[in-house]
């Protein structure tokens, strides 16, 4: 797996919110919960950091992967996202 690099905004991001950077690497390296977001152009991962479902945009380039931000997210936004086609899956 490509290294994951952690920029300055996302730790502020995720200690604001109460996120274990761990955890979110964890979400990044191993949810198969992928998808496509077409109105920014980024790809984006849900997953479970304890008993909250978040959802991280990312870049992928060269050799790493650069998470933008974390922020929760309900199963009924994700169904919502993908019936309207602004989440694709990738």
């Amino acid at each position: 797996m490509k290294s994951v690099v952690w920029t300055q905004y996302l730790r502020y991001r995720a200690e604001l919110r109460g996120y274990d950077i761990k955890l979110l690497e964890s979400i990044i390296r191993h949810s198969s919960e992928r998808y496509y977001d077409t109105e920014t152009g980024r790809s984006i991962v849900i997953g479970r950091h304890l008993k909250q479902v978040v959802m991280m945009p990312y870049e992928v380039c060269d050799d790493f992967v650069t998470p933008i931000t974390v922020h929760p997210v309900t199963r009924q936004q994700m169904r919502f996202r993908l019936q309207t086609g602004r989440f694709t899956n990738e």
